[in-house]
């Protein structure tokens, strides 16, 4: 049954919502999954909080000028495309996409967008092999802890120092 006017409308909405309301944007094709595969796709993607939409490709042109991202390589978007939109951390969808591309050879990256950016789809594969958010931020304090630790072991070992020499005259009067 063909979708009316309206539908197609609603549609084309909700896909503007999606890309304005995102952090980050991968499109993917899904197709070739299998539904136990595809069903615990969505449940890891609920739970990173990834959007997963299954959009028709003219309708998603249209979004996207509408959200106003105009250099986009249609060319890429082929095959049944899916926009995995993420509204926290913008690597989680490419690190899905390339989990599962890794075990299913026929899932493919299409493209993705960054900050309203067209990242290709070699630039969505590098940005899935960074760490995450979390991983970021404690490699930071780790680097700002680092020396503060070292001077906390000088002062200790300053101390220290005195300390014995303090006991050695105390040794010696005695």
């Amino acid at each position: 049954m063909a979708k009316t006017r309206i539908k197609k409308e609603d549609d084309v909405g909700r896909y503007v919502e999606a890309l304005k309301g995102a952090t980050a944007v991968v499109f993917a094709d899904l197709a070739a999954l299998k539904v136990v595969d595809n069903g615990s796709l969505r449940r890891e993607a609920e739970k990173s909080e990834v959007g997963i939409i299954a959009s028709k490709k003219t309708l998603l042109r249209r979004a996207l000028k509408e959200a106003g991202i105009g250099q986009v390589d249609e060319a890429a978007l082929s095959g049944s495309v899916y926009m995995l939109a993420a509204r926290g951390d913008q690597i989680v969808p490419a690190k899905l996409v390339a989990g599962i591309s890794r075990k299913n050879d026929k899932v493919t990256i299409l493209g993705g967008l960054l900050e309203s950016k067209w990242l290709t789809a070699a630039e969505v594969r590098s940005l899935a092999t960074l760490p995450s958010k979390e991983q970021l931020i404690a490699q930071v304090v780790g680097s700002i802890r680092a020396p503060l630790s070292g001077l906390v072991g000088v002062m200790q070992g300053n101390l220290r120092g005195l300390v014995q020499v303090l006991n050695a005259v105390k040794e010696s009067k005695t």
